[in-house]
């Protein structure tokens, strides 16, 4: 088919996938002087942190905690207005129960931190504040000083080699946590954070740490409406800036002349030019799909085959006909095995018998997520991504009523007969919704070296004009890190007046 012609005289950027990656740097190129054309293949944009709507019951599929708001908060003053979907701060962040039972409210307060240290290991209460100083210096740095800037060039990495060393970049989360906390539950309730953007509290990086101070200095929010409401306000940015959002549009290949990406084709056949392309989707997918191979150079398919890939996820979504008021906005349930779980399920890739689980139940703070004296839940559990022999359409239903039988035994008596809609996702559907290579939940896993310079660039290696954003690039996984990684794209595109005149 022919490319479609436009008479706006802007250069055109084709931003391909509309998750929250995608739409920020929609509203970034937008307010630069760049005409914008979002593909997205799904039917409503949001990606990963799109909305399922069953029966009155809301549910965001993806990402339900926000941190760092001022990042959100940042596009909309781009077009130069006051952010208009109200986050709300949760008090405690998340409520950890153990398998005993036990139960630890982890907070911003750190007296009140010190408080419920003191009911498993008082002796630990001030190497957790040891612990947090040294949270704080990485995240000076890590978080500061270097979530925004690009990894282009690997003098990039010499620069901050020194700081990485002295702040033990190179020691895993967990062993940093455990050179500090001595009591074992409590080295899990400390440590489990790089769970949350896709690595194993074992191998990720110690500079991950950061998360605990980021979490403390800006708090944990959720968004009133759930995270749906974030998107669906970032898209009408999108518009009001002059960009367009297609969806049910499935970019089959980046198009490429003399080194240099001239747009796309879409599924079908029609093409549409583009001065730059900005790719959301999953960055092993990008190189691995939608660029031929004589256009790769770093990253080949044997590359892509070695490295490694965050776990996946199964998530089941249900709603109740009744409240469960004594339950937290945010419960993290770990089950009875830490480091053995993870083993399971980043190593082995094997579907373990035990789980620990996150329960998500946003009416605790929003009751319009659903139906008058109902809830809204989901309760999502890390499991082996796609590496791993298991047949989904068989292993699904049978994973989740163990989650039910769980839940049921241990927070929600009788809770078969309250479900009144009921849905799951596994890895497979990451695979076939999110197009994610290995059905993993967060892109490639965040060790040493697959993070900043050694993860696919924000500029791409391989081919000119060609950027990425979202989880797969740097500065990596979570709602702060995929909308840095369209801030960074500030100090790689010029000014689309700029770029006019090349």
């Amino acid at each position: 088919m022919p490319a479609v012609q436009d008479t706006d005289s802007r250069p055109h950027a084709v931003v391909i996938g509309a998750g929250f990656g995608g739409l920020a740097a929609a509203i970034r190129l937008g307010a630069r002087g760049w005409r914008v054309t979002i593909l997205e293949r799904q039917d409503a944009p949001g990606g990963r942190a799109g909305v399922l709507r069953q029966g009155g019951y809301k549910f965001d599929r993806g990402p339900t905690i926000i941190t760092a708001p001022h990042l959100l908060s940042d596009l909309w003053a781009l077009r130069g207005r006051e952010m208009d979907v109200a986050l709300r701060p949760l008090d405690p962040f998340y409520r950890i129960r153990f398998d005993d039972g036990r139960h630890f409210d982890y907070s911003g307060d750190p007296q009140r931190m010190r408080a419920e240290i003191a009911r498993f290991a008082p002796d630990d209460a001030d190497g957790f504040d040891r612990l947090m100083k040294l949270s704080g210096e990485i995240f000076r740095i890590g978080f500061e000083g270097l979530v925004d800037k690009p990894f282009s060039s690997f003098l990039d990495m010499v620069r901050v080699a020194p700081d990485l060393l002295r702040l033990h970049g190179y020691r895993s989360v967990h062993s940093v946590v455990a050179a500090h906390i001595k009591d074992p539950s409590l080295r899990a309730a400390f440590s489990f954070h790089p769970l949350l953007i896709g690595g194993d509290p074992f191998r990720a990086s110690a500079i991950y740490c950061l998360i605990a101070f980021l979490e403390r200095k800006w708090g944990v929010h959720f968004a009133m409406g759930g995270t749906g409401a974030l998107v669906d306000g970032l898209a009408r940015l999108v518009a009001d800036g002059g960009g367009q959002i297609r969806c049910g549009a499935t970019v089959s290949r980046i198009d490429v002349d003399r080194g240099r990406a001239t747009g796309v084709t879409l599924e079908g056949g029609e093409k549409i030019a583009a001065d730059i392309v900005v790719s959301n989707a999953d960055s092993a997918w990008t190189y691995r799909k939608l660029l031929a191979p004589e256009h790769r150079r770093r990253w080949t398919d044997a590359k892509l085959d070695r490295a490694r890939y965050s776990m996946g996820l199964f998530v089941w979504y249900f709603g109740t006909k009744r409240r469960y008021d004594d339950l937290r906005h945010h419960t993290i349930l770990m089950g009875p095995r830490y480091r053995e779980l993870l083993r399971d399920i980043f190593d082995r890739h094997v579907l373990a018998d035990d789980f620990s689980l996150y329960l998500h139940r946003p009416t605790a703070t929003d009751p319009s997520m659903a139906p008058p004296g109902c809830d809204t839940f989901y309760a999502l559990s890390p499991v082996p991504n796609l590496r791993g022999d298991i047949d989904w359409q068989v292993a699904g239903e049978t994973y989740r009523r163990r989650i039910e039988d769980y839940l049921t035994r241990h927070l929600m008596p009788g809770l078969a007969d309250e479900i009144v809609v009921s849905s799951t996702a596994t890895p497979l559907d990451f695979q076939d919704r999110y197009l994610s290579c290995e059905g993993a939940g967060f892109g490639l896993e965040p060790t040493l070296l697959q993070s900043a310079w050694f993860r696919p660039h924000n500029r791409s290696e391989e081919i000119d004009n060609l950027y990425l954003v979202g989880a797969g690039t740097h500065p990596g996984a979570g709602v702060p890190g995929v909308i840095a990684s369209a801030k960074i794209l500030d100090t790689l595109v010029p000014h689309g007046t700029a770029f006019a005149h090349v």
